[in-house]
């Protein structure tokens, strides 16, 4: 799929969820070109991020070049449900950091060591 059927899924996505999600998240949902590679190592991916930034603000951005690498091979029905995945994964990051909370990114970040440990 291109970068335009994906940001039309990733848009009937956002739809899905209510507006109170949206509360300081003034960067909104971006829909990038590119692929990010995880700086924990090339072979991973980063499909999506939350970003807060003292100058943009609170953003989510979702690499579609990731998403392409990794699932190509996937259906537009396996794609949109990954696409909802990642999006709600960087929704709670959102959510949370509101909250002063960091229950997501430590499961992150056990995750990670998790990964690093099996290889």
């Amino acid at each position: 799929m291109n970068i335009h059927q994906v940001g039309d899924i990733l848009d009937m996505l956002a739809e899905e969820l209510p507006p109170e999600f949206y509360r300081h998240l003034n960067g909104g949902i971006l829909l990038v070109p590119e692929a990010k590679h995880s700086p924990h190592g090339s072979d991973l991916m980063i499909l999506g991020e939350y970003i807060t930034s003292s100058n943009m603000g609170r953003m989510i951005k979702i690499y579609y070049g990731s998403f392409e690498a990794m699932y190509s091979w996937m259906d537009e029905e396996q794609l949109t449900e990954e696409l909802r995945e990642v999006l709600r994964h960087e929704f709670t990051h959102h959510i949370e950091s509101l909250a002063g909370e960091r229950g997501l990114e430590i499961k992150d970040e056990e995750q990670l060591r998790e990964y690093f440990a099996r290889k």
